[in-house]
């Protein structure tokens, strides 16, 4: 693939398609099974729709939200908006209907895209009241008595209808440039209102160069990418679909976080992106399955894990017994760990938010290649990867293909090169605030080592500032209390105070286990009142701040009301936690921890 040659997204998809257009492409669960579309039929259908869409009034530069879980039908959608000039906005399927209204008027969406009637039922009352919205399109049925300011058509209708206009949207497509705006995609949000960050063809392209020159040593050839992150966010829109395309590999669409464990089994994937939170998840979860296990098999699990941290951290401290033991368990344990996952992925690629290292030492130990990579929605969104061959656990890598990163005098990480975006949307203030002399000012804080890895130690904002003076890292406290068993999330306070206190959600679990041998509710409003469980959860913390440096140390805590989710709005869809939201309930109760 000539990335550097490529005029933009929709020209390479359709290259790509006519390359091999019998081969299967996008594989999605109909009647309980997995069905597949060939390349050529979804150019057909990219196509179809791109030409009703022109019919329907979209030009050039128009904007077209994008409302639906991952799908088919989202790449079609996505594509067909691009191969007319027009840009694509993305929104969260967890947006409220607020969220919605906030991106149609920053936007200026002329028609939206929404798959299901559950959602459509968030997102027609915000593009009723929009005086720019023209029309929307539904994937599936809907009812459509309601009153509506705007016309409501059916996906089904619009492409079976467009006739085929494929060589007209295939020639049409070639006129865009990489400089054109492909998409504008609103940041989730964890320190404010959304901004619309646009991001133009050859940031994406440019991603993808950089994505395949750092991967291509794992022996790329006809992979299998399974789907899971919303496809609204810019890494899964980047890592997991136009990556993917460029390599003309094949594309499962996970079910969702119930369904996972099965999807990977079923779709048997070669390269799977996620972020921190979900391996967290799935070590927490694999550990509590090994619990039933029985003490030769908790064994050999452990030793696994053990020989495998000392051969990637100390692999001259390796006895013979040891190389010869770590063998035996590569068919014991490994190979069964392996088939879990599918039994052929090369690698597992963490990003979004740092990965803490023992997450990524477990999973290596245990023959799955975890590799962590960098980036930001403002760089579409890679700037560097560990490269899978040479990964340093502790870092995010070096920077990918043509992208140039320095430090600035305040520790801040500064990026630059073709995958910066073209600013944000309406917000040339912001716009300036982030890129001074084409520098990407990442917000992050971090080092690079002599080999040229990058370290994060921080985002900028989120440092904690003591009484004292100190400066310190509360996601690197974080990630340690949510390493222990008995604590599922945790938000760290204590900016211009004398020491740290935490807000803890417990494991539920755990929690579940311990009111069961305690004889008492299961019930966390109940348990957060008692004084024997606030006891035994802070012995966890206790373990962890034993660890620690006099300044990181959690002196104090209490127990959330309710873990942090998406709907309560204490997490982004992408699971990191958006700290005003959470200061801004418990706050005061935060405060009081201080006496």
């Amino acid at each position: 693939m000539d990335y550097q040659n490529c005029p933009n997204l929709v020209a390479m998809f359709f290259d790509r398609a006519k390359a091999h257009p019998d081969r299967q492409f996008l594989w999605s669960k109909r009647d309980r099974r997995y069905r597949s579309l060939i390349w050529e039929e979804a150019a057909d259908a990219v196509a179809r729709l791109a030409h009703a869409l022109r019919e329907k009034g979209i030009e050039p530069g128009d904007r077209v939200m994008l409302v639906s879980e991952n799908r088919p039908e989202w790449l079609i959608a996505d594509l067909a908006i691009m191969a007319i000039g027009a840009i694509t906005v993305p929104a969260y399927v967890t947006n409220t209907t607020a969220d919605h209204r906030h991106i149609i008027a920053d936007s200026g969406a002329k028609a939206a895209i929404v798959s299901t009637e559950k959602l459509a039922e968030r997102l027609l009352p915000a593009a009723h009241e929009a005086t720019n919205m023209r029309f929307v399109v539904a994937m599936e049925p809907m009812d459509r008595s309601q009153s509506l300011n705007v016309e409501v058509y059916r996906w089904f209708d619009l492409v079976t209808g467009a006739g085929r206009a494929g060589t007209t949207i295939v020639e049409e497509a070639q006129r865009w440039n990489r400089d054109d705006i492909a998409c504008i995609i609103y940041t989730s949000g964890t320190g404010g209102a959304p901004k619309g960050v646009m991001l133009h063809h050859g940031a994406i392209l440019h991603n993808c160069q950089g994505a395949y020159e750092a991967l291509t040593e794992l022996g790329l050839g006809n992979e299998v990418f399974l789907s899971f992150l919303p496809l609204s966010h810019s890494y899964e829109h980047t890592a997991g679909q136009f990556f993917p395309i460029s390599i003309g590999a094949q594309i499962y669409y996970a079910e969702g976080a119930d369904s996972l464990s099965a999807n990977l089994i079923e779709a048997k994937p070669t390269l799977m992106t996620a972020v921190p939170r979900l391996y967290e998840m799935m070590q927490a979860r694999m550990l509590r399955g090994l619990e039933a296990q029985s003490k030769i098999k908790q064994r050999l699990f452990h030793r696994t894990v053990a020989l495998g941290r000392k051969r990637q951290t100390d692999p001259r401290s390796l006895s013979l017994w040891d190389v010869l033991q770590d063998k035996a368990l590569d068919r014991l344990v490994r190979k069964k760990v392996s088939e879990r996952f599918g039994g052929r992925l090369k690698a597992l690629v963490s990003g979004g938010a740092p990965l803490n290292p023992e997450v990524g030492y477990f999973f290596t130990s245990l023959g799955l290649r975890i590799v962590q990579g960098y980036g930001q929605t403002e760089s579409a969104p890679l700037i560097s990867v560990n490269p899978p061959l040479r990964v340093k656990m502790e870092t995010v890598g070096t920077p990918v293909a043509n992208v140039e990163v320095r430090i600035a005098e305040d520790g801040e990480i500064l990026a630059r090169g073709e995958m910066v975006m073209k600013g944000y949307w309406n917000n040339p203030k912001a716009t300036a605030e982030v890129i001074r002399d084409g520098w990407l000012h990442t917000g992050d804080i971090g080092e690079i080592d002599a080999d040229g890895y990058i370290r994060i130690t921080d985002r900028k904002k989120d440092i904690i500032v003591n009484s004292g003076g100190d400066n310190l890292s509360p996601q690197r406290v974080e990630g340690l209390l949510t390493l222990e068993p008995e604590i599922s999330q945790a938000m760290v306070y204590g900016d211009r105070r004398p020491h740290l206190v935490a807000l803890l959600v417990p494991d539920a679990e755990w929690m579940r286990t311990w009111a069961k041998e305690n004889n008492a509710p299961n019930d966390l409003y109940e348990l957060a009142e008692d004084a024997d469980f606030h006891k035994a959860l802070g012995e966890a913390v206790n373990r962890v701040s034993a660890n620690l440096s006099s300044i990181e140390k959690v002196r104090r805590f209490m127990i959330a009301d309710a873990p942090f989710t998406v709907d309560n709005e204490m997490m982004t869809p992408t699971m990191k936690i958006r700290r005003h939201k959470i200061r801004a309930v418990y706050g005061e109760k935060l405060e009081k921890l201080y006496g």
